[in-house]
C-alpha cells in the first residue's frame, strides 16, 4: 500500500514538474535553433503564457527567416493578440513582398482584425457582390442594377479604415449617380462600361481597408417607367383640384342664389308689409280730411287701368310664344 502511494506520488510530482518544465519543448526550441531557456518556460506558465504557443511561433518565424523576440510575441498575447495568426501574415507577407513590420502586424490583430485573411486578400483579390441597385435615368425609366467589385486589402487602412460595408454603399451610391445622370436608360443599357468607369474614376475607396481594383456591371434590368407613373399621379391630382375648385365654384353659386331668393323673399315682405299700410294710411286720410271720395274713386280707377294694362300685357306675351303663333 505504501509503495502505492510512493509511486502515485512520485508520477503526480512528476506531471507537475513537466507541465511547469516543458523539457521536450525546450529540446525543440534547441534542435530548432531558437534560444529559449528552461527557466523562461517555467516563467511563461506562472505568467499563464502558454510555452507551447510562444515556442512553436519562434521557431516558425526562426525558420521563415523573421527577427522575433520572445518577449515581443509575449507582449502580444498577454495584450490580447492571437500570435499565430500574426506569425502567419508575416511569413505570407514575406513570400508575397508586401511591406508588413511586427508593429503593424500586431496592431492591426488587436485592432479585431484578422491579419492573416488581409494578407491573403492583398494576394488574391476578394470579388464582392453588390446587392440591386435601383436609379431612375433622366427620361423617367427605372433601371435595375448588379455590380461585382474587386477588392484587395489595403495594410495601411486596416487599422481605422472602414470595412465592406462602406464600400458597397460608396459603390451605390456611385451607380445610383451615373444612371440619374444619364439622358436615357437607352445609353446606360448600350454602354454598362459608362457606369463603371464613372464610378471607379470618383476615388469610391478613400479611407477604406481595400483598395478598388475594378467596379463590372453584372446586370442591368428595367424596371418601372416612373415618369408616366409620376405624370399620371400628377394628372389625377390635377383633376382632383379641378373638381374641388368646381365644386366650390357650384356651392358659391348656390350660396348666392339662396342669398338672393331671401333677399327678394325680404323685398316682397317688406311690399306686404307696405301694402297693408296703404288702407290704413287712406283711412287716416279720410279722417283727417286730406282725401275725398273724389280722390279715392280717381286713385282706384288708376289701380283698374293698371290691372287692366298688366293682364293685357300678360295675355299679348302668352299669344306670342304659343306655336300657333309662331306658324301664322
Amino acid at each position: 500500500m505504501e509503495i502505492i502511494i510512493i509511486v502515485g506520488a512520485v508520477l503526480v510530482g512528476l506531471i507537475v514538474f513537466m507541465y511547469f518544465v516543458p523539457f521536450p519543448l525546450w529540446i525543440s526550441a534547441l534542435l530548432s535553433g531558437v534560444n529559449v531557456s528552461l527557466i523562461q518556460l517555467v516563467f511563461m506558465r506562472i505568467r499563464k503564457v502558454p510555452p507551447t504557443v510562444i515556442v512553436n511561433a519562434l521557431i516558425t518565424s526562426h525558420k521563415a527567416g523573421l527577427q522575433l523576440t520572445r518577449n515581443d510575441l509575449e507582449a502580444h498575447y498577454l495584450a490580447g493578440g492571437h500570435v499565430v495568426n500574426v506569425v502567419k501574415a508575416l511569413i505570407s507577407a514575406q513570400k508575397a513582398n508586401i511591406d508588413l513590420s511586427f508593429k503593424a502586424a500586431t496592431a492591426i490583430d488587436l485592432a479585431g482584425r484578422d491579419v492573416f485573411q488581409a494578407v491573403q486578400m492583398s494576394v488574391n483579390p476578394k470579388v464582392i457582390d453588390t446587392p440591386p441597385v435601383t436609379a431612375v435615368a433622366k427620361d423617367g425609366i427605372q433601371l435595375i442594377a448588379k455590380a461585382r467589385v474587386t477588392v484587395r486589402a489595403n495594410i495601411k487602412q486596416l487599422v481605422g479604415g472602414a470595412g465592406e460595408e462602406t464600400v458597397l454603399a460608396r459603390v451605390g451610391e456611385g451607380v445610383v449617380s451615373s444612371i440619374g445622370s444619364a439622358a436615357s436608360h437607352k445609353t446606360v443599357l448600350e454602354n454598362p462600361d459608362l457606369i463603371s468607369k464613372a464610378v471607379l474614376a470618383k476615388g469610391l475607396d478613400s479611407g477604406t481597408a481595400f483598395e478598388i481594383l475594378s467596379i463590372d456591371i453584372a446586370d442591368v434590368d428595367i424596371g418601372k417607367n416612373i415618369g408616366a407613373v409620376l405624370q399620371t399621379d400628377q394628372a389625377i391630382a390635377d383633376k382632383n383640384i379641378a373638381q374641388a375648385r368646381a365644386e366650390e365654384r357650384r356651392a358659391m353659386a348656390v350660396a348666392y342664389e339662396q342669398e338672393m331668393k331671401a333677399k327678394a323673399q325680404e323685398a316682397r315682405a317688406k311690399v306686404i308689409e307696405a301694402e297693408a299700410e296703404i288702407p290704413k294710411a287712406i283711412a287716416e286720410a279720410f279722417r283727417s280730411g286730406n282725401l275725398g271720395i273724389m280722390d279715392y274713386n280717381r286713385i282706384k280707377n288708376i289701380e283698374a287701368d293698371t290691372s287692366m294694362r298688366e293682364s293685357f300685357g300678360r295675355d299679348s306675351g302668352a299669344q306670342k310664344k304659343s306655336p300657333g303663333n309662331d306658324d301664322k
